[in-house]
């Protein structure tokens, strides 16, 4: 027994053996002998297995610490494009108003315009991604921060097989809350999603007003999971994925997250059914039946 689950046994016995000496045949300190054998090789599993998991944790903290570079990096390079695509932009929108410009330049003009301005928002949605914004509660249209949010994601979605459906509530009343924060919310609920779904799948998008509350809905179509993997999916580091798809972080940061804005998170989840987090979220104070006017 290695942390009370029974890892395996220890079987000695006769070839053959007279019917009446079968109680006889082992003497008690040859049982003591081999339960004190178990016990030893019980203790050298256990070491092995936590030796595994220090060893799995220390890879998780290195790939949890690259994630943050890796967002520090892109918060700067996104600065660094900032002050060009700006002088770009300037400078085409001061020539776009020239009345001199030939209307064969202008429409190059313009489309030079339309391609600076496609950059800075590729920008904007980069900085939020890395979250280098500072935290900030807000009025948040919770269905057009979704359009922005998969932005990123659908592309790499396509590229695995995964088809996205969303099925958003117009007229959506807003919620207050930190908008990068909640982005991170969805990008690690979809990305968690996905990896469920290495042969593809579907991923489904719902929005909809709940009593007092916002009712944000990722269900997918993956392999599910287990009573006692749902125990666990919020505890740090825990994950069943390998190293280098998974920090076991993603869901406890969705849970922080969540619990910070006084929300509530329910998942639902069967082996080979898919699964669905439930996330409830208080409207803002200027919710109202007529949506969302930020």
């Amino acid at each position: 027994m290695v942390n009370y689950q029974p890892r395996g046994t220890i079987e000695v016995f006769y070839p053959e053996i007279p019917p009446n000496q079968r109680q006889l045949a082992f003497l008690n300190e040859e049982k003591q002998l081999l339960k004190t054998i178990s016990q030893q090789i019980a203790l050298v599993l256990e070491r092995k297995s936590i030796e595994d998991s220090n060893a799995r944790l220390q890879e998780q903290l290195r790939h949890a610490d690259r994630l943050a570079t890796i967002g520090q990096l892109s918060a700067g390079i996104a600065h660094e494009i900032n002050e060009p695509l700006g002088t770009i932009l300037g400078f085409s929108q001061l020539l776009a108003g020239d009345p001199s410009l030939p209307e064969a330049l202008d429409a190059d003009v313009q489309k030079v315009i339309n391609a600076a301005l496609h950059a800075r928002e590729v920008v904007r949605k980069l900085m939020l991604f890395s979250r280098q914004m500072p935290p900030k509660k807000e009025e948040v249209d919770l269905n057009k921060l979704i359009g922005d949010g998969f932005y990123f994601l659908e592309s790499r979605c396509a590229r695995q097989g995964v088809s996205i459906r969303r099925k958003l509530q117009p007229d959506l009343p807003c919620i207050v809350a930190d908008p990068g924060q909640i982005h991170q919310v969805m990008v690690n609920l979809t990305v968690n999603a996905m990896q469920t779904m290495p042969a593809g799948g579907e991923v489904t998008i719902t929005t909809r007003k709940a009593g007092a509350d916002i009712e944000f809905c990722v269900a997918d179509t993956g392999i599910g999971m287990n009573k006692e993997v749902m125990q666990k999916i919020f505890v740090p580091f825990f994950t069943t994925k390998d190293i280098d798809q998974g920090t076991g972080l993603g869901l406890s940061v969705v849970h922080g997250i969540v619990t910070a804005h006084n929300g509530k998170i329910k998942v639902e989840s069967k082996p080979g059914r898919g699964t669905v987090f439930r996330i409830f979220l208080p409207a803002g104070t200027a919710a109202s039946e007529t949506g969302c006017q930020s």
